[in-house]
């Protein structure tokens, strides 16, 4: 049988079987083999968009390791296709595998404008910054054609509470009216994710996701519209693109952002088969060695939970990265900071006494 073949236009490069289903769905191989000979596909490559609906949206971030106490997200599975993603776990949860089901199989969340907006008028509610997204990507290609996030920010902007967003799709500047009116209140930040200057790698790494230029040119803009932009440098993976941390942050730097953040990558899960796969299907060469340094990174494994470490590595590798990530600072961001959003102008609109005026 002949070896499968690189999928362009994908990450993941196969299904991994789902941890909590107790039967898997396999094609058997003389079908493939019927399909093969015929010219015809096995299964097809295109995007499937699935309506979902969720009776909350809004979650609680519990992780010590990450910066947000809530998030929400109008998608789950994302085409972008990143193929260290760390929300492709979460797609088992729905049923599906966090390989290719993960790119290909979009749940849609249609009410999540009323959800939020259900949430943010509850009576016990106190404004906190609520991210968008903090699982997949609320600006991939789904967004074009269903606007949830747009909604959304509409409801963020009619009741005064600030929001945050993490995107690496230049598709956020099309809501660049809204943002620049939360902006006004100081109700808005954005999270924009380049991984490497290469457009070889992000090819590889992230093969459905806007340009570096245009995700430059993105940070530019917003920044020139003074909406506070970090750039989220992450992850960083040792022997494919942690060599270019002081460039990525000198060019995000000169585009204007006001701070930058990095993470050392890990591959809990089904991630570690899917990485590993594809890696050695992307970049045979240097596979072994890539594999290796992320495991120098966690102790000797390449999945990694341990609170307070996971994100940031541990050994000489992982201290390396973060000591070009602190002379990047003093370098490229001595005077910037980002700012701190407004909580205090929620409660009046959430109350309606606006009405009165």
């Amino acid at each position: 049988m002949e070896p499968k073949k690189y999928q362009k236009g994908r990450g993941a490069q196969k299904n991994t079987p789902n941890q909590f289903l107790q039967h898997v769905y396999e094609m058997r191989e003389d079908f493939l083999e019927f399909c093969r000979l015929e010219g015809e596909e096995a299964e097809s490559n295109k995007t499937q968009y699935i309506p979902i609906f969720p009776k909350t949206i809004v979650n609680k971030v519990d992780s010590p390791d990450v910066g947000m106490m809530y998030s929400m997200n109008p998608y789950q599975g994302c085409e972008h296709g990143c193929i260290y993603c760390y929300a492709r776990n979460a797609h088992e949860y729905w049923g599906y595998s966090a390989g290719l089901d993960f790119e290909r199989k979009i749940l849609i969340k249609k009410a999540a404008p009323e959800l939020l907006e259900a949430k943010i008028k509850h009576k016990n509610w106190k404004a906190c910054t609520i991210v968008l997204s903090g699982n997949t990507d609320c600006y991939q290609p789904a967004e074009q054609k269903f606007e949830i996030t747009r909604k959304c920010l509409e409801v963020f902007l009619k009741y005064r509470h600030p929001v945050g967003i993490i995107t690496k799709n230049a598709l956020v500047l099309r809501d660049l009216d809204i943002l620049k009116e939360l902006n006004t209140h100081q109700l808005v930040g954005v999270n924009v994710s380049v991984t490497s200057l290469s457009e070889k790698t992000r090819r590889k790494l992230e093969p459905r996701t806007a340009s570096i230029q245009k995700r430059l040119k993105t940070i530019k803009v917003l920044s020139e519209n003074n909406i506070p932009v970090n750039a989220m440098l992450a992850p960083m993976i040792p022997g494919i693109n942690s060599h270019e941390l002081l460039p990525l942050a000198k060019a995000v730097a000169d585009h204007g952002a006001r701070s930058f953040a990095i993470t050392v990558v890990r591959l809990n899960g089904a991630i570690g088969q899917i990485f590993t796969d594809w890696i050695k299907k992307a970049m045979p060469d240097r596979a072994e060695k890539v594999l290796h340094l992320i495991q120098d990174c966690h102790g000797g494994s390449i999945n990694d939970s341990r609170f307070g470490v996971r994100n940031r590595g541990e050994g000489k590798i992982a201290q390396q990265i973060h000591d070009m990530a602190h002379l990047a600072r003093k370098k490229y961001f001595r005077d910037r900071q980002f700012p701190r959003l407004r909580t205090d102008l929620h409660e009046p609109y959430k109350n309606g006494q606006m009405k009165l005026f």
